[in-house]
């Protein structure tokens, strides 16, 4: 029997770190510094904790942070309005929405207030409709990060069976846009699909993005079937101690599948890097491209 591969995350993150960071170089050399701007609204230590580690991660690429944060009690208008300060400054040249937003406030419409341009994790409806024709912006991270895996592993979609288990917009829809443009045939699950398992037991490959800690088990996987768990999720075990798993039941589908991404340290790593990358690839774009943005 051959013995599964397991996907090193963290090996293709730096890889594509390193491919963020000549980015910057180049355009350094030409005047540029890349930048980051995240938004922050109300007070959080959890957010504060990612923040540090965001500037770090951007520290170690060459990209300047920079943190934007507004009170618990900022509405709508507040955030739209610095947003719209962002989009305009010509030395701004990538946007971020911390999530989530103190209740009350409609995230998605905030963050469709980000310049297309200036859209680093690919939100904006301009670059999911982009992706639609095949010609995004800037690509949803996660997705791309899908997609980096199987170039890396040297997995060709063309012609495969693929399903993917969940349709949110972040990952689900977007990966699958991204496989019907390399000639994949997708079918696309949900929380309406009757019967899962007819569906994932005939995928060549399967991608699951549901947020459901082991919800595809080694009876829902087809032998020799590629594996992608996008999902995270923190759990209480036995002991009372927390641990991250997938939505995929790791130890049972690994002795199924022929490659599968562990959670942590699969496409975790790669989503972080990716989004370094497309913060230096929209400052690049904006350098390339004319100003077209009125908010």
């Amino acid at each position: 029997m051959t013995q599964t591969r397991i996907i090193d995350g963290r090996a293709i993150s730096s890889r594509i770190k390193d491919e963020a960071s000549e980015i910057v170089q180049q355009l350094s050399a030409q005047g540029v510094e890349v930048t980051l701007d995240v938004l922050m609204v109300g007070d959080s230590s959890a957010g504060e904790i990612y923040a540090r580690s965001q500037r770090k991660r951007c520290a170690d690429v060459g990209i300047e942070y920079r943190l934007h944060k507004l009170s618990a009690d900022a509405n709508e208008a507040d955030i739209r309005e610095l947003i719209k300060g962002l989009n305009h400054d010509p030395n701004v040249t990538g946007i971020l929405l911390s999530l989530p937003l103190p209740p009350g406030i409609d995230a998605p419409a905030m963050q469709y207030c980000i310049d297309p341009y200036k859209d680093v994790e690919g939100v904006n409806p301009s670059n999911i409709g982009l992706l639609f024709y095949g010609n995004p912006i800037i690509a949803p991270c996660t997705a791309v990060a899908v997609m980096e895996i199987l170039k890396d592993a040297q997995i060709s979609p063309r012609g495969l069976d693929a399903v993917v288990v969940g349709q949110g917009a972040i990952a689900g829809k977007p990966v699958s846009l991204f496989l019907l443009h390399e000639m994949a045939t997708v079918t696309c699950c949900h929380i309406a699909t009757c019967d899962l398992i007819e569906h994932t037991k005939r995928a060549d490959l399967l991608i699951v993005a549901v947020g459901k800690p082991g919800l595809i088990q080694a009876k829902h996987v087809k032998p020799g079937a590629v594996v992608i768990d996008v999902g995270i999720n923190s759990i209480t075990q036995e002991d009372g101690s927390r641990k991250l798993v997938g939505d995929v039941a790791y130890e049972e589908v690994i002795d199924v599948a022929s490659v599968v991404t562990p959670v942590p340290g699969g496409v975790g790593p790669v989503t972080v890097a990716v989004l370094l990358r497309s913060a230096a690839e929209a400052a690049r774009k904006q350098l390339q491209s004319p100003r077209r943005i009125e908010s």
